[in-house]
Parts: C-alpha cells; structure tokens; sequence
C-alpha cells in the first residue's frame, strides 16, 4: 500500500504562462485560486518565486536538470535538450520511483517525442508544443508508441483526468512515483492569439480586476484578461480535484505537489507579445507546495527560482542533490536555516533579445545586448545597462531609475552582483557599458539601500 513507502510520492503541477498575481495570496480579487492558496496556506507558500528564463523550452530545461538554460545549451525554443543531460526522471528512477510525463514538453524536435527525447520519463502522454497540436476542446496528445491519443472535454480537464488514472493505478503499486503534469493553460492559443477559456468562464471575469502595471501600460490585457482569468480559474479547479483524487485514495500525506508556472504574462505591454522580459509580470510565478517535508512550512520570503526545483524536490524525497545543478535546495529554509543564494534572483532573457538580470528583495537590474549583435547565440559579447526598478517604491516597474545619478552607486553594484551570477552560471561574460547618467533631482539612495 502507498501508506508504506518509506519515499513519498511527487507530483509537479506545471501551469504555463501563470502570472504571480492570479492567485489570492497575491492579492487577485476574484476568487480564482481556492485551492492553490490552501496549498500555499497548509503547505509551504514560495511567496517570491521566479523563472531563470521566461519563455517556455528554457524554462522547462531550467526546471527538469536543475541548470540555467544556457548550461543545457536550451537557452531558445526548439533546441532539444541533450540526450545525455540527466533529468528528474533520471534521478528519481534511479531512486526505485515509476516516473510519468503527461502534457507539454517543449523540449524536443517533434510533437509525438520518440524515447530518447522524453528526458528519461517512464510512461508517456504528451505533445511537445501542445499548443499546435491541441485546442481548448480538441486535446491531442502522443502515448509511449508516439501514436495520436485524443482525449475528451476542456484540454485542463482532459490533462487530469488522465493524471487521476495514472495516480489511480500507482496507487496499487510497490514504489513511490513521480508524475510531472504539464499544463497549457494559461498560454494564450497561438494560431488565434487569444485565451480559450471553458465556456462561460471569460464572461465571469470581463471588465473585472485589472493589475496596475496592465491598466498603465495597457498591451491586449483589457481585451484578454476575461478569459486569461478563466483559464486560471479552471487550472484551480482541477487542483482541487486532483488534491481530492489523493485524498480518497488515502495517498494525501505520502504525496508531495509542488505547483508552479514557467514564465509569466505581460499581455504585450513590454514587446510585442507576452514574455521574454525581465520584469516581474514575465518572470515572477506563482509557488506552493504540500506533502511530506511541506506541510505547515509557512511562508519563504526568500527568492525561489525554478532552477531550485529540481534539487528541493530530490532533498524532499531523501535523494541525494546531484553536484552538477546549479539550483539549490531550499528545504533547509523550511526548518529555519540559512540558505546561500536566496537574496538574489538570476535571470537569463533570450529571443526577444540577449538580456540578463538580478533581481533582490528590493531592486531589479537589467541589461541587454545591442541591437546589432545577433540574437540567435546563448550569450554577448557586450551588453548595455536597460533597467533598472525600485520594487518598493515602483512593484509594477513604471519607473525607470538606470539612468539617474542618484543611483549610480548601486547600478554599479549590481552590476558587479550580476556579473558574479553570469560567471557562476558558467556563461562567456561580456562587457556590461554603464547607460548615460542625467541630474536626479530630490532622489537618492541611503548607503543601506545599496544591498537590500
């Protein structure tokens, strides 16, 4: 019986394209996320949780070895991960766990992913791009012989209710499992470019609560956001039930779910569509986990960032964190302890442009390569200062401070911090040219201020 393992199991509940600020326990008004800020409640609330690269293939490569995208080389879209890069599922299998793949991939060349592409996973129900493969009501998915498996009812709904068969029949098993579920939703529909929520969701929320930063800047948001909202609310729903699908299984306190987002969503307010930039409503997600080792953990005030969910999901299960990540495991800060790293977010930007970023408690600093230097390549060799946000005084990043006198001590030292991580990463390091520097007027930054 389940009851018995001596490892638990683990599910990771992978949205796509999740703003932090759809969720509760970010302030979202509506009621979307029931369930998740229960999760975050019991469990163990990520409350500063961010993607190392917002945009979807170098995310999930971040998410699967432990590594920044560029140490993978998946540091675009539709660059396979390597063959003989270890993953999760690597991991976990060699610790005696079943291990299950069911959703989106976007880490191979073709929609029905051969074995060897399919990064060790075990039993198999995906497409690469589930959003060229798939509509809202038309789910499409490959099973381990890469043949076509069409699946009934809203594409979220359809996910879980083969999640529930999967977790169902573990359940009779003598080994623990790991099971990554991988969302489409809240990604936008490409070949139409809008958010196809179930029927009669987007009514709901149309005309409702718009974050600032979108009612600022504006973007497509006033003309999405009802079924962007939707979609969110319908991923809760089926939260919940697979939450209850392990409760009536009694498999509740052996199993471990941590839920999470790869990038998040700025509705075209930064460029000309909804990532790849470095500000909070691309790269912050939302974060919780419950189970073993997560329940009752509070809240993490501390900086999470993708690349740290494949060593704390091994910690939480007892395996052994590889040397090779790059990620840390941040269960040490769930009974109290200090962890390194946890000050400081690193963020690699690349597509719509070659950008990098450190993000602190407080400020975020961002550069990026010129325009004439190619944007195909991993990293540049030189890159100029673009922004840099107050997050105290300025959450929704309105404010560009970079160039202000003011504020050229700490530019200069993140600057330096940002170098430290682009090293750290293991990434040719490029020169960074200071931007121009104009008068500040009444502001300034306090000595102290420089290291919050």
């Amino acid at each position: 019986m389940n009851g018995e393992h001596k490892q638990p199991n683990v599910i990771v509940f992978l949205t796509d394209q999740q703003r932090f600020d759809s969720a509760g326990v970010h302030g979202n008004p509506l009621g979307l996320t029931p369930n998740f800020d229960r999760v975050a409640s019991e469990g163990t609330h990520f409350s500063q949780m961010f993607t190392c690269q917002p945009v979807c293939g170098p995310a999930r490569s971040c998410l699967q070895t432990g590594k920044y995208a560029t140490a993978t080389g998946c540091y675009r879209n539709g660059i396979p991960l390597p063959e003989n890069e270890k993953t999760l599922a690597h991991y976990f299998s060699e610790a005696n766990y079943d291990t299950a793949y069911i959703g989106k991939w976007h880490l191979a060349d073709k929609q029905a992913v051969p074995p060897s592409m399919r990064g060790g996973y075990r039993h198999w129900l995906a497409s690469n791009t589930l959003e060229f493969s798939s509509d809202a009501y038309r789910t499409v998915l490959f099973d381990e012989n890469e043949e076509p498996v069409r699946l009934p009812g809203y594409r979220v709904d359809a996910l879980t209710d083969a999640a529930i068969r999967y977790i169902h029949a573990s359940s009779a098993e003598d080994k623990p499992f790991f099971l990554c579920l991988s969302f489409l939703e809240p990604h936008h529909q490409n070949h139409r470019d809008d958010f196809p929520a179930p029927d009669g969701y987007a009514q709901r929320y149309h005309g409702g609560y718009v974050p600032p930063d979108l009612a600022a800047l504006g973007g497509n948001a006033h003309q999405q956001l009802g079924g962007y909202w939707g979609m969110v609310k319908r991923l809760d729903e089926a939260l919940g039930r697979l939450l209850d699908a392990l409760k009536s299984l009694d498999m509740a306190q052996d199993t471990i779910v941590l839920i999470t987002s790869d990038h998040g969503c700025h509705f075209k307010t930064r460029n000309d569509e909804y990532k790849r930039s470095c500000h909070e409503s691309s790269i912050r997600v939302p974060g919780a986990a419950i189970g073993p080792g997560f329940n009752g953990g509070g809240r993490v005030r501390g900086l999470v960032s993708l690349v740290d969910v494949a060593p704390t999901l091994l910690d939480a299960a007892g395996i052994a964190v590889p040397t090779a990540m790059q990620g840390k495991s941040v269960m040490p800060a769930l009974r109290g302890d200090p962890v390194e790293g946890m000050n400081e977010a690193f963020i690699q930007v690349s597509e719509s442009q070659i950008g990098r970023a450190i993000r602190t408690g407080r400020w975020k600093y961002a550069v990026k390569a010129p325009d004439e230097v190619p944007r195909r390549q991993p990293y540049a060799p030189v890159y100029e200062e673009d922004c840099l946000y107050d997050l105290m005084a300025d959450p929704y990043e309105l404010t560009n401070l970079i160039e202000l006198e003011s504020h050229r001590p700490l530019a200069n030292h993140l600057r330096e911090r940002l170098l430290f991580h682009m090293k750290a990463a293991g990434e040719v390091v490029g020169e960074i040219v200071p931007a121009p520097v104009r008068p500040s007027g009444q502001r300034s930054v306090l000595p102290d201020e420089l290291f919050e």
